[in-house]
Formats: structure tokens, C-alpha cells, sequence
């Protein structure tokens, strides 16, 4: 009986968050061991139902790094990083196509349906929903900054009961020059989320959140302290681009941005719906 009172406690405890989050868009970076290890996939499709029939509107943008470097080994090609984002020549750009809209997407769209849910696949190139131009050509290569994001695309999808699955790639204005750009995605789930007016925009990563240069967790942050915490190094690498993300988020509107980890079961839920939550928010 004890065991059942807990769990009524945990529902009660959650029901403000539930009455609050009703019919609001969460767009949802999806990436790193969660997106990898067998177990975690099926918890994050579960924490995904479970917003979607709270009327959470969930919005998945993913990336799939370690798959795309497993490809490029394969293939002799190298990997190249600067400031955490790929540099992507032509053949690369291939590569990273195939393993993000061809694989990953269409992996990710079928889990999720086959947890009950109407799930639908697509990249920044259908309907031209995202465009971009190079940042710099000489220096990255394909890699590219989104210049605007159709969001009734995303938004006629929602009113259809789909959860889409976004592949980070957009159409290039010009696509007599360029077959398409590589975009972070970090930096794409914040442009969405932005023109979406989301009221979160969560990070999944493969650490607790953002640390100290003593490695001390912050569970809170605003943007002067992020601009602090690079000039001095301690945000770093892959880092860089997701604060960045963040803060662009919420200078574009979005209320909050989560920054949690990944290889902690049922993260999604515990950072939106207990009020210590699990990882960094970053907020005005």
C-alpha cells in the first residue's frame, strides 16, 4: 500500500508541471548515448509518449555524429573539427546526408512509432522548410547558418497529431552551387525552437550539465555567466555550440533551455516535471 501512496505522491507532484506544459511546444535536441544504447532509446521514446499524451507538443531535432565518423572511417575519409562544428567538404556532405536523413532519421521515426505514436521523418530540405548559406566556405566548407525556418511546416505537422523527427539539413538558397549545408544541431534545435515560440528547448548530452573550471555542476545559468565561462576556457569543444544555442534560444524568446544527460534514465521527464530537475537551465 506504502508503494502505491509514493507513486500517487509522484503524480501529484508532477500534476502543476502537467497543467502548466498543456499544449505547449518542447523541442528536444537529441543526441549522444541516449540516442546510441538500446535501453536509454526506449526510455527516451517512453519519456516522448508520455509528454505527447500530456498534449506536449514534442519537436525532436537530432544529430548523429558517432555514426557519421563511423561512415567517414569506413571510407578513408577524414574528420576534421573546428570550434566543435565538422568541416564538411563535398564528400563529406554525402556522408553526412545519407547517415542523418537516411539512417538515423528513419531509426529514430520508426521507435517512436512503434511506441504508439504518429511519428514522421524529415530534413531541412523538404519543402524547403529550412534554408541556409555557408558560414565559410574556405574555412568549413558545407557546414551552414540557417537564414529561415518555414514554420508552418513544422506547425501544420502538430496539427496533425505528428511528432516530426527533424535530420539536421538545409536546402541551400542557391542549389545550383551547393547540394545542401550541414547544420549543428544544437544550433538548428534553437532556430526551430525559436520559430516555433517553444517554451523549452532541451539539450540531451552524455555529461550532468554544464560545469565550473573545478568541474562543480551549475544547475542555473544566464547569459553574462556563459560568456564568462568561455573567455576562460572552461566551456570548450563540443560545448561551445549547444551554450550558444542556448543562449540564441532564449534571446529569440524561448523561456528556458536545458542542458541534461543523456545516460540518465527518463532524463526528459525528470528535468520537465520534478522541481529540482537534473541538469543546467539557462534562462534570462
Amino acid at each position: 500500500m506504502q508503494k502505491k501512496i509514493e507513486q500517487v505522491k509522484v503524480l501529484l507532484d508532477a500534476l502543476p508541471y502537467i497543467k502548466k506544459y498543456t499544449g505547449e511546444i518542447f523541442v528536444i535536441k537529441y543526441g549522444g548515448s541516449a540516442q546510441i544504447d538500446p535501453v536509454l532509446k526506449d526510455k527516451v521514446a517512453q519519456d516522448i509518449l508520455l509528454m505527447y499524451l500530456m498534449g506536449i507538443k514534442p519537436v525532436i531535432v537530432h544529430g548523429g555524429g558517432k555514426k557519421i565518423n563511423e561512415l567517414l572511417e569506413k571510407l578513408e575519409i577524414e574528420s576534421q573539427f573546428i570550434n566543435g562544428l565538422r568541416v564538411t567538404s563535398k564528400e563529406t556532405m554525402e556522408v553526412v546526408e545519407m547517415a542523418l536523413s537516411g539512417n538515423i532519421n528513419k531509426e529514430i521515426t520508426s521507435l517512436i512509432n512503434q511506441h504508439g505514436v504518429k511519428a514522421i521523418g524529415i530534413s531541412g530540405k523538404d519543402a524547403n522548410f529550412i534554408t541556409a548559406k555557408p558560414i565559410d566556405i574556405d574555412k568549413y566548407g558545407l557546414v551552414g547558418d540557417i537564414i529561415s525556418v518555414d514554420e508552418s511546416v513544422i506547425n501544420n505537422l502538430l496539427d496533425e497529431k505528428f511528432i516530426p523527427i527533424i535530420a539536421p539539413i538545409a536546402a541551400a538558397v542557391d542549389a545550383k552551387s551547393h547540394p545542401g549545408f550541414n547544420i549543428n544541431a544544437d544550433l538548428a534545435a534553437s532556430k526551430i525552437a525559436a520559430s516555433l515560440n517553444a517554451r523549452k528547448i532541451i539539450f540531451m548530452t552524455d555529461t550532468p550539465g554544464v560545469m565550473d573550471k573545478n568541474k562543480n555542476f551549475l544547475s542555473t545559468l544566464i547569459e553574462e555567466e556563459i560568456i564568462a565561462l568561455k573567455d576562460e576556457g572552461t566551456i570548450a569543444g563540443g560545448m561551445i555550440p549547444k551554450v550558444d544555442a542556448c543562449i540564441e534560444a532564449i534571446d529569440r524568446g524561448v523561456p528556458k533551455a536545458h542542458i541534461i544527460d543523456g545516460r540518465v534514465e527518463h532524463a526528459l521527464l525528470l528535468e520537465s516535471f520534478t522541481s529540482e530537475g537534473i541538469g543546467t537551465v539557462i534562462k534570462k
